[in-house]
C-alpha cells in the first residue's frame, strides 16, 4: 500500500427534517483508505454507513447537506469542486455499485451499451476498445458466456450475474476508488460467494481501494482489509478486520457480534407429536405460473409435489436459493396463489385451493407477512389504520373495543403507543415489520407464514425481530413456517428445516442435525454461509469445485 488515497477530515452532515429542522447525522467523522485497501463501514441502519460512502462522490442526498469537513479523493477535496467538477470524477476517480443492480440498469438498452457508457460520457476510449474491456471484466467477475453476455437485456440474467454486471459497469472507468453499497444483501448465500470472490479478485488485481458498506459481518470478514464501527454518525470503534471480529473492545461492537447469530430455539421434548393431528398438511403439491396447456399442466411449474406437515406450536423453516419456489409454495398455503394439484389440510379440514374458496375463518387463521414492509403497508394510512382494518374485517370490532385492542397490538409488537397516528414513510424498517406482524396478529391466526421478513433488515434490527417471534410464541401459542436464505436465522427459530431446489423438496433436516446434511444440495448450501473468519472465502475456493458439484449454475 503507497499512501492514503482518501482521506476524510471531521465530515459533518445535516439533514433537514420536514418540520424544517436541522439534525445533524454525521457528527466529525475521519478515516483514511490507502491504495488497493477496503475499508468496511459497519453499524445499523440510520447508523450513517452510506451517507459517509456518498460523500466520497461529492454526493449528498435530497434534504441533506455536508457542512463541514473534507473529503480527499487522490488529494482532491470532494466537498469544494463544483457540482460540473464533481460530474467529471464521478464514474472515473469514483464509482459506484448500488445494493439493488436492477435499478441501476435501463431495461430498454442492452447490458453491454449501458456497462460502456461511462467510457463514452467521459470520452475514455473508443466504443470498440470499451467493448474490449468490457470482455476482460467479464471473464475477470467469472460470468458465464462473456463473449455474448453484453448482448443480452438486464431481465435476461440472473440477480446475481446482474451485480457483478453492476460492479463491470462501475470498473469499466479505471476508477481508483469503488462504494460497495450493501451489494450482496439481496443474493442467496450460494450467488452471494460467487459474487464475493469475484470482486475480491478483481479489487486486488486493478489495486482498487474500496468503501465497503453492510451490516453482515461474515460477509464484511471476506472482503475488508480494515472495518470502520459507525452508529447515530460517529465513529464507535475501527481497526483491522481480524482485531474488531476477535476482539473488538466498544460495547457496540460487541452488541454488533451477538447479534450476528441469533440464539437458538430452547426446546421441550414432545412425547405427544407422534400421536396427535398436525397443525397443517401438505400432500404433492403443485403450483405454476402461466397459460395452461391441452392437458391442464401450467407453463412453468414452480413448485413440484411438495409435502410437508406442522404440529401446533412448532416451526417448519424452508430454504433455498432465489427461484426455489419457498414463496411460490407460501402463496399457495395462503391461498393467494391457487394450487394446480396436491391438497391443503387445516385443523384436519382440506382447504379450498384458492382464497376465495375458504371461509372468512380458514382465511383468518393462516396469515402471511412480506418481505418487503414498505411495499406491504399502505404509505397513505396511518399505523392505527392499518390495524382497525383486520380488526373490523375479522372480528367485526368498532369503536373503543377496536381502538383498545389496537394498543393491545403495539403492545405485543413492543412498539410504542405514540406510533399509531404515523404513517409507515415515518418508521424505521424494524419498527415497519412490527406493524406488519401486529396486523397479522390482529387476525388471531394459528399459522403465520413469514416470507425472508428479516433479509431487508440490519444484523442487530433482525436479531430483535426473531427475539419478539420467540416471545409472541410462548406468549400466543402460534407456529410459524419461516422461509429464508439466512440458514442462522432459521436454525434460531426453526424446529425442522425442508431444503428446496428447483420447484422440489430434496431434504428434510431437524435442526439439531444441521450439522450432518445427507443430500450433496444442502451440503452445498450450508457450505456457502459465510463464517466470522477472514480465511473463510479462500479457503472454499480450495474446493470449490465440489461444493458446486450439485448442478449449480
Amino acid at each position: 500500500m503507497t499512501g492514503n488515497l482518501v482521506e476524510i477530515r471531521n465530515l459533518r452532515v445535516e439533514a433537514t427534517t420536514d418540520a424544517g429542522r436541522r439534525v445533524e447525522i454525521i457528527k466529525g467523522v475521519s478515516l483514511d483508505i490507502a491504495e488497493g485497501e477496503i475499508v468496511a463501514l459497519i453499524g445499523e441502519s440510520g447508523s450513517g454507513k452510506t451517507t459517509i460512502a456518498m460523500t466520497l462522490m461529492g454526493y449528498a442526498r435530497q434534504g441533506c447537506a455536508i457542512t463541514g469537513g473534507e473529503v480527499r479523493v487522490g488529494g482532491v477535496d470532494m466537498v469544494k469542486l463544483s457540482e460540473a467538477e464533481r460530474a467529471g470524477i464521478r464514474g472515473t476517480g469514483v464509482a459506484y455499485v448500488p445494493q439493488s443492480a436492477a435499478a441501476a440498469f435501463n431495461p430498454a438498452l442492452t447490458i453491454m451499451d449501458q456497462v460502456i457508457e461511462v467510457a463514452r460520457i467521459h470520452r475514455l476510449m473508443s466504443a470498440t476498445e470499451a467493448q474490449a474491456k468490457a470482455l476482460l471484466l467479464f471473464k475477470a467477475l467469472s460470468l458465464p458466456h462473456p463473449e455474448t453476455i453484453g448482448n443480452r437485456y438486464p431481465h435476461q440474467v440472473s440477480g446475481g450475474q446482474l451485480q457483478r454486471l453492476a460492479a463491470a459497469m462501475a470498473l469499466i472507468g479505471q476508477p481508483k476508488v469503488v462504494i460497495f453499497d450493501e451489494p450482496t444483501t439481496a443474493l442467496d448465500v450460494t450467488t452471494q460467494v460467487e459474487v464475493l470472490r469475484a470482486f475480491k479478485s478483481v479489487t486486488a488485481q486493478h489495486n482498487i481501494a474500496g468503501v465497503y458498506v453492510s451490516h453482515d459481518l461474515a460477509v464484511v470478514a471476506q472482503i475488508a482489509d480494515r472495518i470502520v464501527v459507525l452508529k447515530d454518525g460517529t465513529v464507535q470503534e475501527m481497526g483491522a478486520t481480524n482485531d474488531i471480529l476477535e476482539g473488538g473492545q466498544h460495547p457496540y461492537t460487541r452488541e454488533l457480534l451477538a447479534a450476528f447469530r441469533p440464539k437458538a430455539q430452547q426446546r421441550e421434548p414432545d412425547g405427544k407429536s407422534a400421536t396427535k393431528r398436525p397443525l397443517l398438511e401438505v400432500d404433492n403439491l403443485t403450483v405454476g405460473y402461466g397459460p395452461r396447456s391441452r392437458d391442464g399442466q401450467p407453463l412453468i411449474k414452480a413448485v413440484q409435489a411438495v409435502s410437508l406437515k406442522l404440529d401446533q406450536g412448532r416451526n417448519l423453516g424452508i430454504i433455498g436459493e432465489s427461484g426455489c419456489g419457498k414463496s411460490t409454495l407460501a402463496r399457495a398455503i395462503a391461498g393467494i396463489l391457487p394450487a394446480h394439484a396436491g391438497d391443503i389440510v387445516f385443523n384436519g379440514r382440506e382447504l379450498g385451493k384458492a382464497g376465495r374458496n375458504r371461509t372468512r375463518n380458514e382465511l383468518r387463521e393462516i396469515q402471511i407477512v412480506f418481505q418487503h414492509a414498505d411495499t406491504a403497508l399502505n404509505p397513505a394510512k396511518s399505523v392505527e389504520d392499518i390495524l382497525r382494518r383486520p380488526l373490523a374485517f375479522y372480528h367485526g370490532m368498532r369503536g373503543k373495543t377496536r381502538d383498545a385492542r389496537v394498543n393491545d397490538l403495539l403492545d405485543l409488537v413492543r412498539l410504542p403507543k405514540s406510533v399509531r397516528h404515523r404513517l409507515p414513510g415515518e418508521l424505521s424498517g424494524g419498527q415497519k415489520q412490527r406493524v406488519n406482524f401486529a396486523r397479522a396478529l390482529a387476525a388471531e391466526p394459528t399459522l403465520i407464514l413469514c416470507d425472508e421478513i428479516t433479509s431487508a433488515l440490519d444484523t442487530v434490527v433482525a436479531a430483535a425481530v426473531v427475539e419478539l417471534l420467540k416471545e409472541l410464541q410462548r406468549e400466543l401459542g402460534i407456529s410459524y413456517i419461516f422461509i429464508s436464505h439466512d440458514l442462522s436465522v432459521v436454525e434460531a427459530i426453526c424446529d425442522e428445516i425442508i431444503v428446496m431446489y428447483r420447484g422440489q423438496k430434496v431434504e428434510q433436516i431437524a435442526s439439531t442435525r444441521l450439522a450432518a446434511p445427507e443430500h450433496p444440495y444442502t451440503r452445498l448450501l450450508f457450505s456457502s454461509v459465510p463464517k466470522l473468519d477472514t480465511r473463510w472465502l479462500d479457503n472454499l475456493e480450495r474446493d470449490a469445485e465440489q461444493v458446486r458439484a450439485y448442478g449449480h449454475p
